[in-house]
């Protein structure tokens, strides 16, 4: 920093300035604060905006379900619609842009990794921490919403009716279970719960919702923590 002197109407007066090296030393240290700071920041925004999305999804799915059973008179469940029969009547209830019927929109057939056998992987998606994942819950039935949502079905001979939505759209990243592809599953009373709920199938979160978990279906537990744990989406895997 320097003083400049003035003269001037008989008085005399400092002013101070910041040299040049001071000014490019500060912009310097602004720089790599923001550099430090700004992927968290961006991170948690990102976050904040899947957290919405998918309250906003599960509303949407609820509402949905809760009238469609009021219209059938009979609480959805898999004793109730076995497989490929509750698509065709559940999709009434939505503001649908694009039908998939049962996979046209997610599915990738394949072989094993002894070239020998034929198995479905998903497409699109990966497990919670990044790994390759299967698409046998994703694929009996398949519609896109006006604003992007995308809905899958489970009806089939496992024993269990579940509902996944893709929270941001098939084509928009993470693309990842429990960060933007959650899963709910009917019980048998009825009800339509987050996966990962204690009453659910997929409640042991060391297989369903871990970060080290070599599970294929490593995520499908997260929507139960998604919903109730505050920082969820703070601490998502990259």
């Amino acid at each position: 920093m320097v003083c400049l002197y003035l003269r001037g109407g008989g008085e005399r007066s400092f002013k101070l300035a910041f040299t040049l090296a001071e000014v490019l030393i500060t912009l310097g240290i602004i720089g790599i604060v923001a550099a430090m700071t700004l992927p968290a920041l961006v991170k948690n925004y990102q976050g904040y905006i899947l957290q919405n999305q998918l309250k906003k999804a599960y509303s949407i799915i609820q509402t949905a379900v809760n009238k469609m059973n009021y219209d059938e008179g009979v609480n959805a469940s898999y004793s109730v619609y076995s497989r490929n029969t509750l698509m065709p009547v559940l999709k009434k209830y939505f503001n649908i842009a694009k039908d998939c019927d049962d996979s046209n929109c997610e599915i990738k057939f394949g072989v094993d990794d002894d070239g020998n056998q034929t198995v479905n992987d998903s497409y699109h998606y990966k497990t919670y921490n990044g790994k390759k994942m299967k698409n046998y819950y994703l694929d009996d039935g398949q519609i896109i919403l006006y604003d992007s949502m995308f809905i899958m079905l489970e009806d089939s001979n496992t024993g269990l009716l579940m509902i996944s939505v893709d929270v941001n759209g098939y084509n928009k990243k993470p693309n990842r279970w429990g960060q933007d592809l959650f899963t709910f599953q009917f019980l048998n009373n009825g009800k339509l719960m987050p996966a990962g709920a204690p009453s659910s199938s997929f409640s042991q979160a060391n297989n369903y919702c871990s970060l080290t978990s070599e599970n294929q279906n490593n995520g499908i537990g997260c929507a139960y923590y998604a919903l109730t744990e505050k920082d969820y989406f703070k601490n998502l895997p990259k």
